[in-house]
C-alpha cells in the first residue's frame, strides 16, 4: 500500500448581530506599540485547539524581547470564548472598544469568527488569518476585512475524493462528520470531487462535539459495506471512532481531517493496532519527524518552544499551527513600515507574495491579493505508518481540485 499529512481546525454556523465604533485611525498611527487581539477556547470543548494562542502569544514574546516590529512593541491580548459565539463576539468588542487593537488576528472556530465578521467589516477592523478553513472568510467583496490562512475544508474533501479515485476506485464510501458548518465544508468537498461517483457515497452519520461515543454511527457505516471511511470532526471524537473500529474489527480505509489528525499520534502510542494507513494531508512540517532533525527552520521552532513556551508540546501540530501564523502576521507587519493604521495593515496583508514560513512543508508558499483571501492554497497527502505521517505524492495545489473527469 502506498504511503499519504495533516493540519488545522472546526467549525459551526451561527451568526450573531453587530454594532460599535472602532477607534480612530490616528490613534494608531502614533502609538508605541501595535495593540492585535486574539479569540481562543482556552476553556470549553475545544481546550485542545488553545495551543494556537499560547504559541502565538509566546512567539510575539520572543519578537519583543528581539526589539519588536519596525521599532515598536506587540501587544497580543488573547481571550477566551469556551467556543461559545456569543461569548465571542462580547470579547471581540472589548478588544476593539476597550483595549483599542488594531486588528484581530488568528481567532479560532467559524462559529465565533462568523459572529464578528459583520460587526468587524461594518467598523474597518482587520480581521485576519482566521483558524478556520471555511469558505466564507474568502469573500473580499462582501467582506473586505476578513480573511482566512488555513487550506479551505471544501478543499481537503476534494482532495480526499481525489485519492479514492486514484486509490480505491472500486470501494464504497462512508463519512462521519461533525454536526456543524465544518463537517458540512468537508462533506461538500468530497461530493464534489467525487462529482458522479457521489453514488460511491454509501451511508454518512453525524454526531454532536458533545457525543461521548459514536459507537452506534459507526456500527451503522460498518453495515453499508463501505471500504473507505472518511471522518470529518475533532482529535477526541477521531480517538473513539478509531477505538469503535478496532472494537467491530472493521478494517476500512480510513481518511482523517487533519483537524483530527493529531489523534493518531495518541493511538498509536496507547498501542492500538489499527491506526497505519490512515490518510490525511498536511501543509506544516511534523517536529517528530526525523526527516526534519537538521531542517533549519525546524531547529529555530524547537528552540523557540525550549525558550518561550517550554510547557508546551513541540510535536503539537497546533502549536506548530500558531508559530506559523503568527510568522505570517510578522510579515505583514513588517510591510506596514511606519504606518499601521487598519486600511495599511489590510492593504499589507492582501499583498503577501509567495512568503515561506519557516514551519510550512516545502513548496507550499503564503500568497494574497485584493480578490484573493485564501494564503495557503497547497497540502500534501499524507499517510501514517504506525510512527510518522509520509508523504504521498507532490504538493497539491488546491488549483487544479476540479471535479475528475471519466
Amino acid at each position: 500500500m502506498r504511503i499519504i499529512p495533516k493540519a488545522v481546525l472546526v467549525a459551526q454556523l451561527l451568526v450573531v448581530p453587530m454594532l460599535s465604533l472602532a477607534a480612530p485611525e490616528t490613534e494608531h498611527k502614533g502609538n508605541s506599540e501595535i495593540r492585535v487581539g486574539n479569540i481562543m477556547p482556552y476553556s470549553g470543548p475545544l481546550t485542545e485547539f488553545s495551543a494556537i494562542g499560547k504559541a502565538e502569544s509566546a512567539f510575539f514574546d520572543m519578537v519583543n524581547d528581539r526589539g519588536g516590529i519596525n521599532g515598536r512593541k506587540v501587544k497580543f491580548i488573547s481571550r477566551d470564548d469556551g467556543s461559545n459565539p456569543k461569548r465571542a463576539f462580547d470579547e471581540t468588542r472589548r478588544l476593539v472598544d476597550d483595549n483599542n487593537v488594531q486588528l484581530i488576528f488568528g481567532s479560532f472556530g467559524t462559529p465565533g469568527n462568523l459572529a464578528v465578521r459583520s460587526y468587524l467589516n461594518e467598523d474597518k477592523v482587520p480581521q485576519l488569518f482566521v483558524a478556520s478553513g471555511d469558505e466564507e472568510w474568502n469573500k473580499p467583496t462582501a467582506f473586505p476585512w476578513t480573511m482566512g490562512w488555513q487550506p479551505s475544508f471544501q478543499t481537503e474533501g476534494r482532495i480526499y475524493a481525489n485519492f479514492v479515485q486514484a486509490f480505491y476506485p472500486d470501494r464504497k464510501l462512508a463519512v462521519l462528520w461533525q454536526n456543524d458548518q465544518f463537517g458540512r465544508d468537508l462533506l461538500i468537498g468530497l461530493q464534489q470531487g467525487m462529482a458522479e461517483w457521489a453514488r460511491m457515497i454509501v451511508a454518512d452519520s453525524t454526531f454532536d462535539m458533545s457525543d461521548k461515543s459514536v459507537d452506534r454511527q459507526i456500527d451503522l457505516l460498518k453495515a453499508s459495506g463501505a471500504g473507505v471511511l472518511v471522518f470529518a470532526g475533532s482529535p477526541k471524537t477521531a480517538e473513539l471512532a478509531m477505538k469503535r473500529l478496532a472494537d467491530t474489527d472493521w478494517h476500512p480505509v480510513v481518511i482523517l481531517t487533519n483537524v483530527a489528525a493529531p489523534a493518531l499520534r495518541t493511538l498509536a502510542q496507547a498501542g492500538l493496532q489499527n491506526t497505519a494507513g490512515v490518510v490525511s494531508t498536511s501543509f506544516l512540517k511534523d517536529e517528530s519527524d526525523p526527516v526534519w532533525k537538521d531542517d533549519e527552520g525546524m531547529k529555530r521552532f524547537a528552540t523557540f518552544m525550549d525558550e518561550y513556551y517550554g510547557n508546551g508540546d513541540k510535536r503539537d501540530s497546533n502549536a506548530v499551527f500558531g508559530y506559523a501564523a503568527a510568522e505570517t502576521l510578522s510579515r505583514v507587519l513588517e510591510q506596514c513600515g511606519d504606518d499601521f493604521s487598519r486600511e495599511n495593515i489590510m492593504r499589507q496583508a492582501t499583498s503577501l507574495k509567495e512568503f515561506q514560513s519557516s514551519v510550512t512543508l516545502p513548496g507550499i508558499t503564503i500568497s494574497t491579493g485584493p480578490n484573493e483571501f485564501r494564503p495557503i492554497k497547497q497540502v500534501r497527502l499524507v499517510q501514517f505508518d504506525g510512527r510518522i505521517w509520509q508523504p504521498i505524492g507532490d504538493v497539491i495545489d488546491s488549483a487544479f481540485l476540479g471535479p475528475t473527469k471519466h
